[in-house]
């Protein structure tokens, strides 16, 4: 999260990164706790490249609540192209020839 704030030097102030970093910890943890896999672990840097990117960006606009700002980057999430790898599942016959 830090790394994408550098990109916004002095655009929010001590407190507001403090919400900012807040936000994204409980996100992640979000995802951590719906046990989502990830292919590699580019694709969960992503995915977190893609929470930080939403809420920085929501900031922007004034959002300030952490509630919101994790919500919206969980909604962000959820509409990318990321996906988790699905479970394994047995290969039928029929799933062989298609």
């Amino acid at each position: 999260m830090y790394g994408y704030l550098k990109e916004h030097s002095g655009a929010f102030n001590p407190h507001e990164v403090r919400t900012l970093v807040a936000a994204f910890d409980k996100a992640w943890e979000a995802v951590v706790a719906s046990e989502t896999i990830f292919a590699t672990g580019a694709q969960a840097e992503s995915a977190r490249a893609i929470l930080a990117k939403h809420i920085i960006e929501a900031a922007t606009h004034g959002e300030r609540d952490q509630r919101r700002l994790r919500e919206g980057a969980l909604v962000a999430l959820a509409r990318s192209n990321l996906r988790s790898v699905p479970r394994s599942r047995p290969l039928t016959k029929k799933a062989a020839h298609e």
